[in-house]
């Protein structure tokens, strides 16, 4: 029994020592990332096991042959446990990561849509109060009131449908029908639907008449990601300025692609545009758009097996996507 405890007394100081040195080791890596302190965590667990296990075998007076045996097979088994163990923890640390910015993200969606939400209800509110009191009552003014109040609900309601789009999105949900789409068809529907915005901002929209290949998507969502590319782009162009949609084949692949003359996105920017409520600055004003159509685009990209990008061009952007072709 004496042997025992003095046995468990090595190997515990030998791995009190390695726990303390490790203790510290990881206050002088605070702040890095999850990745490297796991790793450090394992280092510190194998490793106060080694310490205990060599302690042992050493007070144990064992020949040099039979502690080297010893040795080699607890360092052996170090290192398949410390493969392994970074292996998953590489995982879990990525799993951590989009864990928080998942949350992050919720928390920014939460407050910006209680602020683009509360702003049209304001007015919504004052015009019907202002109705309902008869601070309003020539026709001309009421006309207008009730044009308005129909505006902001018509705001409104496109911003819900756009929540519940990019909330299928994230929850797994949208299962597209794929099958042979000609992409012709998708943007003359696309343009007859931005034309009215575009023609009261003096923007001209300027597509190719033929050339236009057919990609393997689903009918609706490519639709829907075709006209949030062309309503960003006649949103953000000046007024004069045009926007041109053009398409291709390229190594087995199709491409389609909307160029404005938006005098181009800041380069810190161009990795955020597909974020959900991001809204740009500088050229690519805040308030023009609700800021969740392009991040639409990507999920439903995604989610048809293809891809979005963006790229700055001479005097504007240039919105990419691909699809497989049929």
């Amino acid at each position: 029994m004496r042997d025992l405890l003095l046995i468990g007394l090595y190997a515990l100081l030998a791995g009190g020592v390695v726990a303390l040195t490790g203790a510290g080791v990881l206050r002088l890596l605070r702040g890095r990332s999850i990745t490297l302190h796991i790793v450090a965590l394992l280092v510190i667990t194998v490793g106060a096991v080694v310490a205990g296990v060599a302690a042992v075998a050493r007070a144990m007076f064992l020949s040099a042959h039979d502690l080297q045996v010893v040795l080699v097979t607890v360092s052996a088994a170090a290192v398949v446990s410390l493969a392994v163990g970074t292996l998953f923890g590489r995982r879990l640390a990525r799993a951590a990561t989009w864990a928080a910015n998942a949350e992050a993200g919720r928390r920014e969606l939460v407050a910006w849509v209680s602020h683009d939400l509360r702003t049209p209800l304001a007015g919504l509110r004052a015009m019907a109060e202002a109705l309902e009191d008869g601070v309003v009552s020539d026709p001309e003014s009421v006309k207008e009131y009730h044009r308005r109040i129909r505006v902001e609900a018509d705001h409104m309601s496109t911003l819900v449908d756009d929540l519940f789009e990019l909330s299928r999105i994230n929850a797994g949900a949208l299962r597209p029908t794929l099958g042979a789409v000609p992409l012709a068809e998708i943007v003359s529907d696309a343009i007859a639907t931005a034309a009215p915005l575009a023609a009261s901002r003096h923007i001209s929209l300027v597509a190719a008449e033929s050339g236009w290949p057919v990609v393997t998507a689903s009918e609706p969502e490519l639709s829907r990601v075709v006209a949030n590319l062309l309503t960003n782009s006649v949103r953000y162009t000046p007024p004069g300025g045009t926007v041109r949609v053009s398409a291709g084949r390229d190594r087995g692949d199709a491409w389609l692609a909307v160029a404005d003359s938006c005098g181009g996105i800041p380069e810190a920017d161009l990795g955020r545009v597909f974020d959900v409520a991001f809204r740009g600055s500088a050229a690519r004003s805040p308030g023009a758009g609700g800021g969740l159509g392009l991040a639409i685009v990507r999920g439903l990209m995604e989610a048809q097996g293809g891809g979005v990008r963006v790229r700055n061009v001479d005097g504007g952007c240039r919105f990419e996507i691909r699809l497989p072709a049929p």
